[in-house]
């Protein structure tokens, strides 16, 4: 079962390379804690999902690079290459010289329709080279123009062309004091677009990401590339090969027993499809012993309600929207995207009672 990855923009590009990396690094790993024939059940696996092999024998990604930008698909390509363990596709690349301008609304509406065969004819190759595709993973920021307005568009039509396969975005969370003027409304409208289009959406908040490169790796002079590979590391935790240890784990046994919160519950999920236990025997990256844990729950609430709350007050300034109106994101679109995510808040809210 193979997965697609697309990378939009500067983030997505930069954050898809360090998880390829992050990948085939673990798959590459000396390991002293399975067998041999199990190592290489899971290189296999790895391989699979993520990679194919041209004759030469260095692993491709699997994988469509996007950005309205040359510069930052040049600088992946070159990474990619100069490793020697692995590269990206000679033709698995899209690119133009005029970029987004931050403008949510030129990446989906301008950019999006004009690019849109040229983009999902490289899915429709990388898709062909699958014995058997399971999803897609589309790595994108949420407060730029490209990565959030074009990822928005490309998901969309990944869900009207592909139907079955999973589509999961993994999105950016900006920072609270970002640089971007406009990034509430470009975040805004990029979660109201895939709620509706992605299957999932699997967040990291940059805030939280730099703390832990801060206080937990003590690292002085955090760089943007130190952030990508704490996410790498996590996303790779998360996607490797692993097994249903459901034949070996029991509900009464599972931790989550010892929480009473009714908000950790709800009442439409039964307990024993509540929490769901994958494993395998092999170390993980260095690690001898490590874990990852996906949850859908209420975090997100407190972030979420900030950012429609300051788009709230700019929107009813009537700042900045005119950068949106004369690309075709009208007022009842920014109304659209308020009416759903203050529902997605109010039923996040609302879980356990």
């Amino acid at each position: 079962m193979s997965i697609v990855t697309v990378q939009l923009g500067q983030c997505g590009n930069q954050i898809g390379f360090e998880v390829f990396d992050a990948l085939f690094s673990d798959s590459h790993c000396p390991q002293g804690l399975c067998s041999k024939r199990e190592n290489e059940a899971y290189q296999a696996s790895c391989k699979e999902r993520f990679f194919s092999e041209e004759e030469n024998g260095v692993p491709i990604a699997r994988a469509v690079l996007v950005d309205m930008e040359p510069k930052v698909i040049n600088q992946t390509l070159s990474k990619a290459a100069h490793s020697g363990r692995w590269k990206y596709g000679q033709h698995s690349c899209f690119c133009q010289k005029q970029g987004s301008g931050n403008n949510w609304a030129y990446g989906y509406s301008v950019h999006g329709p004009r690019h849109e065969d040229s983009i999902m004819n490289l899915i429709q190759k990388e898709v062909e080279k699958c014995d058997s595709l399971n999803g897609f993973f589309i790595i994108m920021s949420m407060a730029g123009g490209t990565g959030s307005g074009l990822g928005a568009f490309v998901t969309q039509n990944l869900q009207d062309q592909y139907s079955s396969p999973l589509k999961m975005n993994q999105i950016i969370w900006p920072y609270g004091t970002g640089e971007v003027i406009v990034q509430n409304y470009n975040s805004i409208l990029t979660l109201s677009h895939l709620y509706r289009s992605s299957d999932a959406l699997l967040v990291h908040e940059n805030d939280a990401v730099h703390k832990i490169c801060a206080k937990l790796m003590n690292i002085k002079q955090i760089s943007f590339r130190d952030i990508n590979q704490v996410l790498a590391h996590q996303l790779g935790s998360v996607f490797q090969p692993t097994y249903s240890g459901e034949g070996s784990f029991h509900y009464r046994r599972n931790p989550l027993g010892a929480f009473k919160d009714p908000a950790l519950y709800t009442s439409w999920l039964e307990p024993v499809h509540a929490f769901s236990v994958w494993k395998t025997q092999r170390a993980f990256s260095k690690y001898e012993k490590s874990a990852a844990l996906v949850s859908n729950s209420q975090f997100l609430v407190k972030p979420l309600d900030m950012i429609v709350g300051k788009a709230w007050n700019m929107f009813a300034s009537k700042a900045y929207i005119h950068q949106y109106t004369k690309f075709g994101i009208e007022e009842e679109d920014f109304l659209d995207s308020f009416t759903l995510l203050e529902q997605v808040i109010a039923s996040y809210c609302n879980l356990g009672f």
